[in-house]
């Protein structure tokens, strides 16, 4: 549905975009992720062929974004962090007018009026001017735009920017819904919402894709990196040493103790962030070793590398790499 292909973008002698290529497939929701600066703004903008790319190219449901870009935006739907909107409008009559643009007959535009409206919580503003709605009803105005001549694919920057948590939450299902239906590519920089929406995700850092995949392949392409957490009682320098001598283990790090209600030395409970070395599951061997000392062992748990784990590590890296070739 979407096919891009070492997609450019140079200022001068800044690369903004740097031979990205990746596709999304019919019906997916794909998450569009990256630090301020990344190029992923800019990415959207030649998709939505609101600017032409230096080199490279990308085709939107078969039509090709610099030769055919009129049957581009016929088959899209963008909603842009900063929805433009023409506030002395009223809400309906800015869908309207918006409608008439896109050539819909007076009937189409009517049900379409009335099915967006519903879809994005704005039947209780239709009639009201948009210049004294909240940025959040701003937002979904914009995202009803989007939605209007019910294109097949849906380009979206920060749909949930000024949302109230009941809103992101509404809104997060209305994408949800609206996949398989439509393509969806997702711009944001909430992780969560990859996580609750999207079937894949897509890094890029410095212009460049750095990683892609489902959030489940993300988070377990650091799985040697996650941490076994251990909880007992016994004294600080000796767990910490003893631990770090059983096989498998790359790295011990001792946080904060939690008091416990015995006294004495051995009256405190220590908390060990263990990481293994790679290939090895540690568990087991703490949990014994642990005994064999006679500490009270009151938790032991792999801690999950989570989704911005990567995403931190991953663009960090991106970014060192950057600036050593300056």
């Amino acid at each position: 549905m979407i096919r891009v292909a070492e997609l450019t973008k140079a200022y001068g002698q800044t690369l903004a975009v740097d031979r990205v290529s990746f596709e999304v497939d019919k019906g997916q929701i794909v998450g569009f992720l990256g630090p301020n600066g990344a190029g992923k703004s800019t990415t959207l903008k030649i998709l939505t062929c609101y600017m032409p790319p230096t080199s490279g190219g990308a085709t939107v449901n078969g039509f090709d974004i610099f030769h055919q870009s009129e049957q581009v935006r016929e088959n899209l739907g963008y909603l842009p962090e900063n929805v433009p909107l023409y506030t002395e409008m009223k809400v309906e009559e800015y869908l309207d007018f918006r409608g008439r643009l896109r050539k819909m007959s007076r009937d189409d535009r009517k049900k379409r009026i009335d099915y967006v409206c519903d879809r994005c919580w704005l039947n209780p503003v239709r009639k009201r001017l948009i210049a004294h709605l909240s940025k959040g009803y701003r937002q979904r105005v914009g995202l009803a735009d989007a939605l209007l001549h019910d294109p097949p694919v849906l380009i979206l920057d920060e749909p949930t920017v000024g949302l109230d948590p009941t809103q992101i939450r509404e809104s997060r299902k209305l994408i949800k819904e609206l996949g398989g239906k439509h393509t969806i590519m997702l711009s944001t920089h909430i992780l969560p919402e990859v996580e609750a929406v999207c079937d894949r995700a897509i890094v890029i850092a410095g212009g460049r894709i750095v990683a892609q995949g489902t959030p489940e392949e993300l988070r377990k392409s650091r799985q040697m990196s996650a941490r076994v957490l251990v909880e007992c009682r016994g004294p600080r320098t000796e767990v910490e040493h003893v631990l770090a001598r059983v096989s498998g283990v790359g790295d011990v790090q001792m946080r904060e103790s939690v008091n416990a209600t015995v006294g004495g030395a051995n009256g405190q409970y220590v908390v060990a962030a263990l990481r293994p070395k790679e290939g090895y599951d540690i568990r087991e061997e703490v949990a014994r070793t642990v005994i064999q000392h006679g500490w009270p062992l009151r938790e032991i748990r792999l801690e999950s590398a989570t989704l911005e784990e990567f995403f931190v590590e991953v663009t960090a890296t991106q970014a060192m790499a950057k600036a050593e070739t300056k």
